[in-house]
Order: structure tokens, then C-alpha cells, then sequence
């Protein structure tokens, strides 16, 4: 269970936590591919392919085993790659990048997350801890975060406990008083978990827990969180 006393601060996933991610990717290629085919056409002929663009990533994944972590230089390196196949300008990558980046962080939060960052974020630092590359200035709910913590800052991506240490330094305290949220099993509950963190599993889609270990608290929705916190606090 919960222990509200010793929570100083919150870390916080963004990712299917405070969004869904897919439609947002989904709708961020479509905008590259619009790019491309204006000014490199046998590129976009080229990532019109679900395969080949799967084969381009995992071309990019190959040559740069040591930079997994960082999702931007991995997209602008599959796009290079792209490019190359296709004997277009290289340089066209990074503002082909640009493109895609601008339109992933036009996301559509779920109807409960502003409220809940609102209630927490004033009782509570919280910071994001994603790996992942949005921008939560950019998506428009800066005004609630402390700071944020990323894979491409790191290094390391959840759930490797360097990233959740890497947090609880940057929020100067020590893991256990530190409560992480998020969606993911084992990138967010047992990665927390390893890193001496207390834990809430938002599992907004029903999904069945599979693992020895834990969450200290589940909840379908970051409203259903707040109200277990404040129900905690209460009792």
C-alpha cells in the first residue's frame, strides 16, 4: 500500500499516461510523409511502406547500438537512411525531423489529466520522467512540472534504475520519498520498484498485472489517482 507520509515528490511517465501515443505518431508521419513528398519524392515514395520503413529502423537501430535511448536521433537517422536509399539530399533530414517532431507534440490529453496535474503539482513537484521525446512546454502543460528527466538526457532509458536515480539527484531527495506514476509494467512499475521507488499503475485499458513484484497502488485514471492519494491522506 501507499505510504502518503513519505511521498515528497511525484516522477510522472507521459506517454499513455497523460495521452494516448500511437494516434499522436500515427498522425506525425502522415505530416512527414506530406513534407517529403514536396521536396524529396522518392523518399516518401520509399516510407510509404510500412516494411521498408520497419527495415530503416532497424538499419538505424544497427549502425547506433548506443543511442536506442534517444528516439529524435533514431527518427532523424532513419529519415537519413531514407534519404541516402533514395539518392536525395541528406541534408534534408533534419528539417524533415523537425517536421515530424513538431507534429508529435501535438497531442490530445485524456479528459482527466489537466485537472489531476493541476491537484498534484500543487500539493506536490512533479516531474516528467519519460523516454520519450515530447516536450511538455511544447504540448502545453509546462506550468505544472518542476523539470523533466529523459532517456536522450541520460543515456539510459526506463527501466534501467540509472534513469530514476538521475531523477530523484535532480529532485534532491532520495528514492523512497519519491512516488512514480505510469502505464507501463515493467518500463515504469518495476523499474520504480527496482530503483526504491514507491509506485502507481495507471492501467487505463484493463490489462491483467503478470509480474511478482507489485505496484503499491493501481488505478484506471489519473482522477481515480488523485482521489486514492487523497483518500490516503485522509485515513
Amino acid at each position: 500500500m501507499l505510504d502518503i507520509s513519505r511521498i515528497q515528490a511525484i516522477t510522472l511517465d507521459l506517454d499513455d499516461t497523460l495521452w494516448p501515443i500511437w494516434p499522436t505518431i500515427e498522425v506525425a508521419e502522415l505530416r512527414l510523409q506530406e513534407w517529403l513528398r514536396a521536396k524529396a519524392p522518392r523518399t516518401s515514395a520509399l516510407f510509404a511502406s510500412p516494411h521498408t520503413r520497419m527495415a530503416l529502423r532497424e538499419q538505424a537501430q544497427t549502425g547506433w547500438p548506443d543511442q536506442h535511448h534517444d528516439l529524435s536521433f533514431m527518427r532523424r537517422e532513419m529519415i537519413r537512411l531514407g534519404l541516402q536509399q533514395s539518392a536525395e539530399d541528406q541534408d534534408l533530414a533534419g528539417p524533415a525531423f523537425g517536421v515530424f517532431f513538431d507534429a508529435r507534440q501535438q497531442v490530445t490529453l485524456f479528459e482527466d489529466v489537466v485537472p489531476a496535474l493541476a491537484l498534484l503539482s500543487a500539493r506536490w513537484p512533479v516531474l516528467a520522467l519519460s523516454n520519450g521525446n515530447a516536450d511538455v512546454h511544447r504540448v502545453g502543460i509546462g506550468q505544472y512540472f518542476c523539470g523533466s528527466v529523459s532517456a536522450r538526457e541520460v543515456g539510459v532509458g526506463k527501466p534501467d534504475v540509472r534513469i530514476f536515480q538521475a531523477a530523484a539527484q535532480s529532485l534532491q531527495l532520495d528514492a523512497d520519498q519519491i512516488l512514480h506514476v505510469g502505464d507501463d509494467e515493467s518500463l515504469d512499475v518495476l523499474g520504480a520498484l527496482d530503483a526504491g521507488m514507491q509506485t502507481a499503475w495507471v492501467n487505463r485499458s484493463d490489462k491483467l498485472w503478470g509480474y511478482p513484484a507489485q505496484p503499491h497502488a493501481t488505478v484506471v485514471s489519473m482522477a481515480e489517482l488523485c482521489a486514492v492519494l487523497g483518500a490516503v491522506a485522509a485515513a
